[in-house]
């Protein structure tokens, strides 16, 4: 099977802007201009317009070693970079003159036939004790109060038995739904152990990182002690692993990690309930893809993907409107990881203005987007030429 494949857009480009290690939303310089507040110390709450404002406000109060772990990703970093920045290649195609009155009420979704008041979801990072000491508490309580998806990591500071203690009975699915994220151990009983505790408290589908298969290099991490992390597992795996995982859990299982078109359609042919596009927020592989770009590739190459299974995405986003995006090309959900580990530092309270921006966010540029709902969300409303002059076109694209 050939296909259509997208290419990376070339690091010369970025490398002529100035690196913003914090976006610039004007938060400092407000900050500057308040005599309640010294360099340093945590802004008051109220003052959070935005989710970058968290990323600043996270780096006056966290630890080095907390910063660096929150904040490293591959290499030099290009890919953390592309993230952020290749939002801009997609603008927005507005339609006016539309009903979009009743847009706040209408950006639910549904996922394995659990519903969820809003189409973005708290995506598996781990260590969230760095920000809080309630860590990912605060994520659990905050996402079954606002009935927002809470996809837990396996390497949370609180274990899956803690995490479960405060779920919350929500008003749309009853008790909450939390999806668990799995890495596969080398010794694969830890793993089927995993999966073991996972069922046992309640998890509705199961989250499988795929894109880990040995460390990566993290110099931002490798200069702090003990931080030139490793991942999860350096185990082989291939799709005899996924088979032996699919063999031992009934929930739903969906892939995490998919950067390109094949891999998205090897996971429907070797029977994924789900895809999950990523490039781990770039921590992985420098120069890998983009959510949008992969999402873009999979839209041009095998459109009927998004039709077949739920996809969901992640890294990078930071806006309502980059929200807007993804789902216009077919993402049914969208993760968010680094943004409330940033906004955890004010515990629950925090996670939960996080929740609460993205929502507004989401509805205003929907409004100005031209819709009443997110079912009037397609990719005419997308202009997508600049990622199309980014495509080799070759002799054949792909077959359902």
């Amino acid at each position: 099977m050939r296909y259509l494949s997208l290419l990376t857009f070339a690091g010369a480009a970025l490398a002529a802007r100035p690196f913003l290690d914090v976006v610039d939303t004007g938060f400092e310089d407000y900050l500057g201009g308040q005599s309640n507040w010294t360099e340093g110390t945590l802004p008051s709450l109220q003052d959070i317009r935005s989710i970058p404002d968290f990323e600043y406000a996270a780096k006056q109060v966290l630890a080095d070693d907390g910063w660096a772990f929150y904040r490293l990703a591959a290499g030099q970093e290009w890919g953390y970079r592309n993230n952020l920045e290749v939002w801009n290649k997609v603008q927005l195609r507005a339609r006016f003159l539309r009903n979009v009155v009743d847009l706040r009420e209408n950006i639910g979704i549904e996922l394995f036939g659990y519903n969820f008041s809003a189409p973005f979801f708290i995506a598996p990072a781990a260590n969230a004790a760095h920000g809080h000491e309630r860590a990912e508490l605060n994520f659990a309580e905050a996402a079954g109060d606002e009935d927002i998806m809470y996809n837990a990591a396996l390497f949370a500071s609180k274990t899956i038995e803690e995490i479960d203690a405060v779920k919350r009975n929500d008003t749309l699915n009853g008790r909450q739904v939390i999806f668990q994220q799995i890495y596969t151990n080398n010794n694969l009983s830890i793993t089927w152990n995993d999966l073991d505790r996972a069922a046992r408290t309640g998890a509705k589908a199961i989250v499988l990182t795929i894109d880990t298969p040995g460390s990566s290099v993290r110099v931002r991490g490798a200069r702090h002690s003990g931080q030139d992390y490793a991942s999860a597992t350096t185990r082989p795996n291939t799709w005899d692993t996924f088979d032996e995982v699919r063999s031992r859990t009934d929930l739903p299982i969906i892939l995490k990690g998919i950067t390109t078109v094949q891999d998205a359609v090897d996971a429907i042919e070797h029977g994924a309930d789900g895809i999950y596009i990523s490039n781990h927020g770039g921590r992985q592989l420098e120069y890998s893809p983009s959510p949008i770009e992969t999402a873009y590739e999979i839209f041009r190459n095998a459109p009927w993907v998004f039709d077949r299974v739920p996809v969901l995405a992640d890294s990078g986003v930071r806006k309502g409107s980059d929200v807007l995006k993804l789902l216009a090309l077919g993402v049914k959900a969208v993760g968010m990881g680094r943004p409330f580990m940033y906004a955890n530092v004010y515990g629950y309270e925090g996670v939960v203005k996080a929740i609460r921006l993205m929502k507004n966010e989401i509805v205003q540029d929907g409004w100005n987007l031209g819709i009443g709902s997110l079912d009037d969300l397609n990719p005419e409303l997308l202009n997508l030429n600049t990622l199309e002059q980014n495509v080799n076109i070759l002799k054949a694209a792909c077959t359902s």
